[in-house]
């Protein structure tokens, strides 16, 4: 018994010691095979997933301090990542902000350097490209089809206007380069952009990184989320800006332009209780889809390998200073959500360096292991990433039209309305939402000219050559009440008739 029972090694003596030398073999063959898939691993170059929203003010989040909304697929994302807490539009030359917006934060070059059409200028989807990444674009591309098709080797669902009725918005397909007849989305514009990119990312085979740009049109106006979401929040509970005001104070040079006929003169505080809880239903909404959109990303297998950035094209005021649109200079309009994601990027942790969105390109580029074309503006935040710096700049500018100009450092903001000849100033560290106006303190004017320097010597650094000051300024006064208002056409039925 045993004989019979014994153990093989005590039958087998020499096959044992054979198969010990084979295990041997086979475990160095695994350990060599794991460290090299650990190399490949670590050479890869990351994914992309770039997710930019449209007309989102920087406070719209549960992470950045707003009791009321909930985003519970952004604020992970957020406690993941690192969020710039001061990320700037530079501004716009025209009223559709959101143009000049997505042009600086596709090519890195400030307001003043770049076309609208983007014609020329390289783009970051066009750079990854060429250095081997599968590019996919769904949503909104606001800067003409060329420069699309120079950057996507695959877009579906694209939307090349500024605005739509979310429910029948117009769409088109590319394929093998070409775009295909332009047809109305069956969808609501966030589920659709959501659908198109978990459909690439099911579909794709990974023999390449890939860059994916999904590009949402909500939470821009018509305020009309879908069912389960326009009904939300209640109106009573949502508490007006901090800032709010029936009229802004004086005459800023656009006062009556399609985003502010949206609200009659003055603002009620019922009108603006009401049309932020619609605001937040579009934005609880998208963050619904985001959260489809990342578990799809989570099921490839690919999330360790991919960097998610989220961002706005710009903020929004919704009754901040008695405004409604982004057409102005003050922190809620001209600031925008910014979140990274991804390996070696910290983790839950925010910044207070002075950012732009153009920032966004080279930042990626390095990241991506892909050079930036010159001229590029933005700077990359890596150095901020990887511990090695606290800022990137001691001071941005900001711009709109031939009306406003604005200059702050970490402390002091200062806005310019040369068309009026007048000048604000704010103390952001006591007062973050702009609302006592310093300008007028004596013991200021130092510091006020100090800033208006600072805003002139960024205008000669951008090639800026609106004058600070006019010889023949406008009347400041300015009282709207019973303005006459007109909505635009993409503003559904029920929308007209509750705020026309």
């Amino acid at each position: 018994m045993i004989a019979k029972d014994a153990t093989l090694a005590e039958r087998h003596p020499r096959n044992i010691s054979f198969s010990r030398s084979q295990l041997g073999i086979c475990l160095l063959a695994l350990i060599l095979s794991t460290c090299t898939q650990a190399r490949d691993f670590e050479d890869r170059k990351p994914n992309i997933l770039f997710i930019l929203a449209d007309d989102q003010r920087t406070d719209t989040l549960g992470v950045a301090g707003n009791l009321v909304i909930n985003t519970p697929h952004l604020d992970s994302l957020a406690r993941r990542g690192l969020r710039f807490e001061r990320a700037y539009g530079m501004g716009s030359m025209n009223p559709a902000v959101c143009i000049p917006s997505r042009a600086m934060i596709n090519s890195g070059r400030s307001l003043f350097r770049i076309k609208d059409d983007l014609e020329g200028i390289p783009i970051l989807p066009e750079q990854l490209r060429q250095a081997g990444y599968m590019t996919f674009g769904t949503g909104k591309w606001h800067n003409q089809t060329d420069s699309f098709l120079r950057g996507f080797e695959q877009g579906r669902a694209v939307f090349f206007g500024g605005m739509s009725d979310h429910t029948r918005i117009p769409i088109t397909d590319i394929d093998d380069g070409h775009l295909r007849q332009q047809h109305l989305g069956e969808k609501f514009s966030s589920t659709l952009f959501a659908d198109e990119a978990i459909q690439f990312l099911e579909s794709y085979n990974f023999s390449r990184p890939f860059y994916a740009y999904v590009a949402f049109t909500a939470p821009h106006d018509p305020r009309q989320a879908p069912e389960g979401y326009i009904d939300m929040y209640d109106p009573e509970g949502i508490p007006l800006p901090t800032n709010y005001l029936p009229q802004h104070p004086f005459f800023n040079g656009w006062m009556t332009g399609r985003d502010e006929q949206l609200a009659a003169w003055p603002r009620s505080p019922d009108v603006i209780r009401s049309q932020l809880a619609e605001y937040y239903g579009l934005i609880s909404h998208m963050d619904f889809e985001i959260g489809r959109l990342l578990a799809a990303l989570e099921k490839t297998g690919e999330a360790d390998n991919t960097i998610v950035v989220f961002a706005a094209d710009h903020g929004l005021a919704l009754g901040s200073h008695g405004l409604l649109g982004k057409q102005n200079l003050y922190e809620h309009s001209t600031r925008a959500p910014l979140l990274f994601v991804g390996k070696d990027i910290p983790e839950g942790e925010s910044s207070n360096a002075l950012v732009y969105l153009m920032d966004i390109f080279p930042t990626l580029a390095e990241l991506a292991g892909v050079d930036s074309p010159g001229p590029v503006d933005g700077r990359s935040l890596v150095p901020i990433m990887r511990g090695r710096e606290t800022e990137v700049r001691d001071s941005v500018y900001t711009a709109f039209g031939d009306v406003i100009r604005a200059v702050r450092d970490p402390r002091w903001k200062l806005i310019r309305y040369p068309h009026i000849n007048r000048t604000q100033l704010f103390d952001l560290e006591s007062d973050p939402q702009e609302m006592n106006d310093l300008s007028a303190d004596a013991g200021q004017a130092g510091r006020i000219e100090s800033l208006m320097a600072l805003l002139s010597q960024w205008q000669q650094q951008l090639d800026d050559p609106l004058p600070l000051t006019t010889r023949t300024p406008q009347a400041g006064e300015i009282d709207l009440t019973g303005h006459p208002r007109k909505p635009d056409r993409h503003q559904p039925a029920w929308i007209v008739e509750k705020y026309f």
